[in-house]
C-alpha cells in the first residue's frame, strides 16, 4: 500500500532567521559585479552596481536582474524601453564602487560610448548585453527585470570581477 501524498502547502512558513542572518547566508553565493545602465526619457543616464544577475534562456536570448522597488532609478529602468548589462573586468573595482555611490555623479569621469539603443556601453567591460526591456515582475521588496539580448559583445582575455561575502576578488583557477 502506498502511503497517502502529504497535502499541498499552499504559503510559506515565516522566516526562522534574522535579515542579517539571511544577507550573510546569501553572501556566501559569490558572483560577477554588473552595472545596468539607461538612458531616462529626458536623455540623462543612470547606473547602478549590481550582482543579481543571471541567465535565463538562450533561445530567445534573455537574461535577468533585479532592483530594489524604492530605488531612486526605478522609474528610468522600469519605464525604458532598453538598458544595458555590463559585465565588469576585474581592473573596474572602483567603477563598482563610483556605481554603488548615492553621493556622487556615477558617470562624471567615466568612459563609455553609446549602444544602439542609446544605453550606455562602459569601456572596459568584460561582457556587454543591450537588452530590450522585454518583462518585469515585482516579488518581494524587488523587481525582477527580463531583457531580450538584441546585441553583445566580449572582451577577449578578460578576467571577471567577483562578488563575495562582502569583498571584490578575481578569478582564480584550482
Amino acid at each position: 500500500m502506498t502511503p497517502p501524498l502529504p497535502k499541498p502547502v499552499r504559503q510559506a512558513l515565516a522566516p526562522s532567521f534574522t535579515v542579517q542572518h539571511f544577507r550573510d547566508a546569501l553572501g556566501m553565493f559569490a558572483t560577477g559585479v554588473t552595472i545596468v545602465t539607461a538612458r531616462t526619457t529626458d536623455g540623462e543616464c543612470v547606473g547602478l552596481t549590481a550582482n543579481s544577475f543571471n541567465s535565463v534562456s538562450l533561445a530567445p536570448p534573455l537574461v535577468l536582474w533585479s532592483l530594489a522597488s524604492k530605488a531612486g532609478t526605478m522609474p528610468a529602468f522600469a519605464r525604458g524601453s532598453h538598458y544595458a548589462i555590463n559585465i565588469l573586468a576585474a581592473s573596474q573595482r572602483r567603477l563598482a564602487e563610483r556605481f554603488a555611490s548615492k553621493t556622487i555623479d556615477r558617470f562624471a569621469g567615466v568612459a563609455w560610448s553609446e549602444g544602439a539603443s542609446g544605453a550606455p556601453l562602459l569601456d572596459g567591460a568584460a561582457a556587454v548585453f543591450e537588452c530590450f526591456n522585454r518583462s518585469q515582475y515585482e516579488e518581494g521588496d524587488h523587481v525582477i527585470f527580463v531583457g531580450e539580448v538584441e546585441r553583445c559583445s566580449v572582451t577577449p582575455g578578460s578576467t571577471p570581477l567577483i562578488f563575495h561575502g562582502g569583498r571584490y576578488f578575481t578569478e582564480l583557477p584550482l
